[in-house]
């Protein structure tokens, strides 16, 4: 397998967490608040597109080309983890799932889709950490 690193993949989900975790000591009628909701929905979508990024780096080593992985669509990139065992079933689902809702929100950032889209942070934020443990360890990257 390829060395590669996932040290912003990390950062991210780090920053996630710790926005996360300050918008719920925020009060909704304070300005910061509005500012960690921006931030956990930016970086939300950051991991997403980092997720579906290493993924397709990883499937590379699976077919003839690294072309034909690099034209899978990003729903395609997460159907061909979980048909070569990268990922579970249900886990590809969560994901498709997340790229659905990622979908809504990047077009209309109202209020209540902002806040409909930070209830999915926490299983988000441990999904992206399951996927991170597997890029680790199918990069051979130890880094920390």
């Amino acid at each position: 397998m390829p060395e590669i690193s996932t040290k912003f993949y990390k950062q991210c989900i780090k920053s996630l967490k710790l926005a996360y975790s300050e918008l719920n000591k925020s009060k909704p009628e304070d300005d910061i608040h509005g500012v960690f909701r921006a931030a956990c929905i930016k970086e939300f979508e950051i991991i997403l597109e980092q997720s579906g990024k290493l993924l397709r780096k990883l499937l590379k080593s699976y077919y003839s080309s690294p072309k034909a992985a690099y034209d899978l669509t990003f729903k395609d990139i997460f159907r061909a983890a979980h048909k070569f065992n990268i990922i579970d079933e249900k886990q590809t689902e969560k994901w498709l799932e997340y790229r659905d809702n990622r979908n809504i929100t990047c077009h209309d950032y109202g209020e209540i889709l902002a806040d409909k889209a930070l209830e999915i942070i926490p299983k988000f934020i441990n999904d992206a950490e399951i996927l991170e443990e597997i890029f680790t360890k199918k990069f051979n990257n130890n880094e920390t």
